[in-house]
């Protein structure tokens, strides 16, 4: 494993404030952690030890790793920080989740949060909260995620709402293939309205499917980052898979189904009463979109979304979460940007 250099803590920068505007304690303390396998420690680490110098510039603290023990040192309350984050991070390691900079960026965000311990616990009675596809295995990355993990796992009919960037799609493409792959639905139905986000983009050639695909091209990412790409093929010309318009839902009834609906600001009331009564036996449907975002034509229509939520939230069977920009999982420029917009930022 390459290791950067050992080197000696600063003690010359001491209190050195946290970069995530926390700020740090006025005491300052150390500590250690021991990690018991020592084959995960090239995987928590990172080349170059570059994981725990992300934690490092993010938290303001001093880590320093020799063998197996890691020792952390910094303001009081930041080294307490910094030793719930490694240690979640190394129960990431342990179910075989891929540390990135985005994750553990979201790891360090949830730091204050207090859900952050137990997310991935084996020491705990309750099974972890994740989902397992072909290609990884998921964990949430924001305190809403956990809600909506535990929500598409739990309700008949999900609604997601927020921002992009917060995992809305994703996860509920994640927990489709999960259903689909352990046999509690025998296909999936990804539908989105073919509505252009602002833009006229005039005529499209080709047959049906050539001129929908570019409007569905997101469900088409989710999957492929979930399935091999040849099996999600396959599905799809067996119609285990189905990508269409919501146009094309009309006069169905989606049994044995995990249902889709992306980008469902954009959906019509009528449309989306459609929708939603094509739920059938043994089905599951998930609603996302960005009730802020609404390109519906004619702009004085009242977005479908909307109004259900309006009229379904507290009902018996669903599940409505809202995400915020504190909980974009995309770069975190991506949260400040939406910030801004929404006139939110500082």
């Amino acid at each position: 494993m390459a290791r950067r250099p050992a080197h000696k803590p600063r003690h010359d920068k001491p209190g050195k404030p946290a970069n995530d505007g926390s700020g740090g304690g006025t005491g300052r303390s150390r500590t250690e952690v021991d990690f018991e396998n020592t084959a995960l420690l090239g995987a928590l680490f990172g080349q170059f030890d570059a994981n725990l110098v992300q934690v490092e510039n993010r938290l303001g603290v001093y880590i320093s790793a020799r063998g197996n023990t890691v020792q952390i040192e910094g303001p009081t309350d930041q080294v307490a920080r910094a030793r719930d984050v490694l240690t979640t991070m190394s129960e990431r390691v342990a179910v075989g989740q891929d540390l990135d900079a985005g994750l553990i960026e979201s790891i360090i965000a949830m730091s204050n949060e207090p859900t952050l311990e137990g997310i991935v616990d084996s020491k705990q009675d309750a099974p972890p909260i994740m989902i397992r596809t072909r290609r990884k295995t998921i964990a949430p990355r924001s305190a809403t995620q956990i809600d909506y993990m535990k929500a598409l796992a739990r309700d008949d009919i999900v609604f997601a709402l927020g921002p992009a960037g917060t995992g809305k799609t994703y996860l509920a493409v994640a927990q489709a293939v999960s259903q689909l792959i352990t046999g509690d639905v025998q296909r999936l139905i990804l539908s989105r309205p073919a509505v252009e986000a602002g833009e006229k983009i005039g005529f499209l050639p080709g047959d049906m499917k050539e001129k929908v695909d570019p409007f569905l091209r997101p469900l088409y990412d989710a999957l492929f980052d979930c399935m091999p790409p040849e099996q999600v093929e396959r599905h799809i010309e067996s119609g285990v898979i189905e990508i269409a318009p919501i146009a094309f839902m009309r006069g169905r009834t989606l049994a044995d189904a995990f249902v889709i609906l992306d980008e469902a600001q954009n959906t019509t009331r009528e449309q989306m009463k459609m929708f939603l009564t094509r739920f059938g036996q043994n089905s599951r449907m998930v609603v996302c979109g960005d009730p802020r975002q609404v390109d519906i034509p004619g702009g004085d229509r009242m977005s479908g979304l909307a109004d259900a939520v309006e009229k379904l939230e507290g009902v018996e069977g669903f599940g409505t979460i809202r995400f915020t920009a504190k909980d974009v999982v995309r770069h975190p420029i991506v949260g400040r940007i939406v910030d801004a917009y929404e006139g939110t930022a500082e």
